[in-house]
């Protein structure tokens, strides 16, 4: 037998590995009801196909510098995101080591001895004849894979990776909806305090006008009082907002990355923009969702799973081939008529087990069926989300529209009773009444068009972003060659 036998050998096993089959059931993507629209869109247009195209930077649509300049550290720099990937990169390193089990493994040894024998006689003066002798061999090792076990490991691994990858697509969403979310309720936060130093110098005005009356003597000394804690509330509130502010730019500064204090964020005078957000249908969340893509993935690799438990039913087989030279003494060793080689296989199958296989096979399509639920309760999920943000926006643009005229009429009844206050008609208690109504709806519109933002940054989140689970890769074959070296 020599080399052209073994090869011959080789591509007779590869052979019968192409041609086995693989147990198990094939994966197909079980059926979601999807209805033609969302109930809350009504008054909401319809994503035409361009606009469900990935949007990448959607974070631009609210118009504000900051948000332009962080959130694409976001990828880079957040730990969380820097840890699914690390995850991912695991994954994929997992789906290399599975592929390697398609393929022979492929060694050489070689070895080399020098001894001493015993003496024959008192003649040699005790000494014995040295001699030496040597080894070089190649070996193969390859266990087809004739049930499609190794081929079943393959398709869950590659699952799990896409799943990993999902996963990282999701983090890094989560984390830049939170930098929004953050960036939003500090522009809030600025809003707040302007409005809130707006009233604290009305008030200081209201003060020193009821202070000089009083000093003329024309009005009670409580009303002096009464404008004075006025003011001092304001002023204490106003303090107030300091504490919140700085924990939103330290939350900011560790969603990109950074210790809080090298990030200095100046005080804005502007709110974002509120953005328009195509609505789309139902049937997209399917692909736009990373959660939903996570979901499916883990439901494939389950399925997967099935097959390779089933495997453990039938025989197993194992092919051995080696090829070299063995010579003592060593001289001459790599000389033809030193030459061997052997070639061996082996076989196995469990005859009982007492019930272990098929308790394997149970509990793996009672995973399927527990990540098939996983999925379709993922994807009701998503659709209540959406529908939430949907009505959420509408809801509050109705607010918003009343409370803006509910700010004017506010404004001009406060200017109307400090008029008639001075004027001698009313009592200080109705001027005061009216400025903290004032105050009080003003912060009540603050708080509308804020959660109308917030929506906008839940409702990107929740029709998947940017995202899209046609991005999900197969994971890379170029170390095939390699592992198959090693």
């Amino acid at each position: 037998m020599n080399m052209k036998i073994l090869h011959t050998t080789l591509a007779a096993s590869l052979a019968l590995l192409l041609g086995g089959c693989m147990v198990g059931p094939d994966y197909h993507r079980p059926q979601v009801a999807t209805a033609p629209q969302y109930k809350e869109l009504p008054g909401w247009t319809a994503a035409a196909p361009a606009a469900e195209a990935p949007k990448g930077d959607w974070w631009t649509g609210f118009n504000d510098p900051l948000l332009n300049q962080l959130e694409p550290m976001v990828s880079v720099s957040n730990q969380t995101v820097r840890q699914d990937y690390a995850n991912y990169q695991a994954a994929l390193a997992e789906v290399q080591v599975a592929r390697s089990s398609l393929f022979p493994t492929i060694g050489v040894t070689g070895s080399a001895t020098r001894q001493r024998g015993a003496s024959s006689s008192l003649g040699n003066n005790g000494n014995g004849s040295i001699s030496s002798a040597g080894s070089l061999e190649g070996n193969v090792s390859w266990a087809p894979d004739l049930w499609g076990k190794v081929r079943r490991t393959i398709e869950e691994n590659k699952a799990t990776a896409q799943a990993s990858e999902a996963t990282l697509a999701n983090a890094t969403l989560s984390e830049q909806t939170a930098l929004a979310t953050a960036v939003i309720e500090l522009r809030v936060s600025d809003a707040n305090i302007d409005l809130l130093q707006k009233t604290v110098d009305a008030y200081k005005e209201y003060l020193r006008v009821i202070a000089n009356q009083g000093t003329a003597g024309t009005i009670a000394p409580s009303d002096v009082i009464s404008a004075r804690t006025q003011l001092e509330n304001a002023q204490a509130s106003l303090l107030a907002l300091g504490v919140a502010r700085a924990q939103y730019a330290h939350a900011i500064a560790v969603l990109v990355g950074k210790n809080p204090e090298e990030l200095d964020i100046p005080h804005s005078m502007t709110l974002p923009t509120l953005p328009t957000v195509p609505a789309g249908v139902p049937s997209t969340l399917l692909q736009r969702r990373p959660d939903i893509a996570i979901a499916e993935r883990q439901m494939a690799a389950q399925n997967a799973a099935i097959g390779i438990a089933i495997a453990a039913y039938y025989p197993s087989l194992s092919l051995s081939a080696a090829d070299g030279f063995s010579q003592s003494p060593l001289a001459g060793l790599l000389h033809i008529a030193n030459h061997v080689w052997s070639l061996g296989a082996d076989a196995s199958e469990t005859l009982f087990d007492f019930g272990a296989r098929h308790g394997e096979v149970a509990a793996a399509k009672a995973n399927y069926e527990a990540a098939i639920a996983n999925y379709r309760g993922t994807v009701l999920t998503a659709f209540q989300n959406v529908e939430d943000d949907l009505s959420g926006l509408r809801i509050l643009a109705q607010q918003a529209e009343v409370l803006d005229s509910a700010v004017h009429d506010a404004t001009r009844g406060a200017e109307i009773a400090f008029n008639e206050y001075q004027a001698g008609t009313v009592d200080y208690t109705t001027a005061a009444t009216a400025r903290a109504t004032q105050l009080s709806t003003q912060q009540s519109a603050l708080n509308v068009q804020q959660q109308r933002l917030l929506d906008a940054v839940s409702l990107i989140g929740d029709v998947g972003g940017g995202w899209s689970a046609s991005e999900l890769g197969e994971p890379p074959k170029s170390s095939l060659t390699s592992s198959a070296q090693h």
